[in-house]
């Protein structure tokens, strides 16, 4: 418990004081992120704020997660290491993406074939770590690795193949709704603690029942997770509206990322869509938007990811961040019910 205090007060700690010299660093060399000329009017006044805020995030869950380690009896874990370099790594894909971006003044960045091949790389790397070098179990999971067990249908074990497969499959998902959802001050950032909780929560209760749940590296997986709601706390201060700094694709990717690794190496994948519901629904608003505009030729919202359709309705921006965070935790919360449900129906649980 007290490393996952040390974790998270000290990546907060870090993302605070971190984010704030960032955005006068960024502001003294007239770095800022340009705006879409297709969103939403009301947004063009953002253009020039400082981007890149993903940077204090990532660097406030390293230094936590580290020191957290040095200073109590939590030991490194090649799980937790494993993961915490997912974060880094999809985190460089998007500093790649945002220098880009801010360097040649335009909003697009990296081309989609050199975004998607860097997070493949880092994806790939990641799976291959989990099989060869940990006890990562490779069964179709969704509160626990045995969740299906008594399933004739979805008892599937995919082999470590399969499980790379998979788990590349679940990140390049997870980082794109992240990146999605980061269209609004706070709006990503805020969601994501609601998760980071969640899962400090469930690599704590693995912990405690290591007989049930079998998580190789419990609670150095909790660690890590609660080294990455203290940092998008921390950051979440200065991207509350009216943003001061955006976390660009360098925060949403790496969190896309801790948030699917997480979820992978605590045998909850299927958990995570509804942990992460949110992220669901943005992303499915984009995909129902593209397949009706060229099927049959209209709009199902006025402008996609969702986020925007409300604002285009007369939502005021601040309502549309704190409804969509409402969302956010109800999903949580509910994940955390149904994981918690299924722990009181198996023989030898201890609460």
């Amino acid at each position: 418990m007290i490393a996952l205090l040390m974790a998270g007060g000290l990546s907060l700690a870090v993302a605070l004081v971190g984010t704030r010299f960032l955005i006068e660093w960024l502001r003294s060399h007239r770095i800022g992120q340009p705006i879409r000329e297709e969103g939403p009017e009301g947004h063009q006044t953002k253009a020039g704020t400082p981007t890149m805020g993903g940077l204090a995030i990532v660097a406030g869950a390293v230094v936590g997660y580290t020191v957290a380690h040095l200073r109590s009896r939590v030991v490194f874990t090649r799980s937790g290491v494993f993961v915490l370099m997912l974060v880094v790594g999809a985190g460089a894909v998007g500093f790649a993406d945002d220098w880009i971006k801010i360097t040649r003044a335009r909003n697009l960045g990296l081309n989609k074939r050199m975004k998607v091949l860097g997070l493949l790389a880092v994806a790939i790397g990641f799976g291959v770590l989990c099989v060869r070098y940990t006890g990562q179990h490779t069964t179709l999971s969704f509160t626990r690795y045995s969740s299906f067990e008594t399933s004739r249908l979805l008892d599937i074990d995919f082999g470590e193949v399969g499980w790379v497969v998979w788990s590349v499959l679940l990140i390049m998902a997870c980082t794109n709704g992240v990146n999605l959802t980061d269209g609004l001050d706070g709006l990503a950032a805020g969601s994501s603690l609601f998760a980071f909780a969640a899962f400090t929560i469930i690599g704590f209760w693995a912990f405690r029942n290591p007989a049930i749940y079998d998580v190789e590296h419990a609670l150095d997986l909790a660690v890590v997770a609660a080294a990455m709601l203290g940092g998008c706390t921390g950051f979440l201060w200065w991207n509350a509206h009216p943003a001061r700094i955006f976390m660009g694709d360098t925060g949403s990717l790496a969190i896309g990322a801790g948030l699917a690794g997480l979820a992978l190496t605590l045998n909850t994948a299927l958990l995570l869509p509804i942990v992460g519901a949110l992220f669901v629904v943005e992303t499915l608003s984009v995909i129902i938007q593209v397949f009706s505009f060229r099927t049959f030729g209209r709009r199902v919202f006025r402008m996609a990811p969702i986020h925007h359709h409300y604002e285009l309705n007369g939502w005021p921006e601040t309502t549309v961040i704190v409804r969509f965070w409402i969302v956010a935790g109800l999903a949580t919360a509910l994940a955390l019910g149904l994981f918690y449900a299924d722990f009181t129906t198996l023989p030898g649980a201890n609460g």
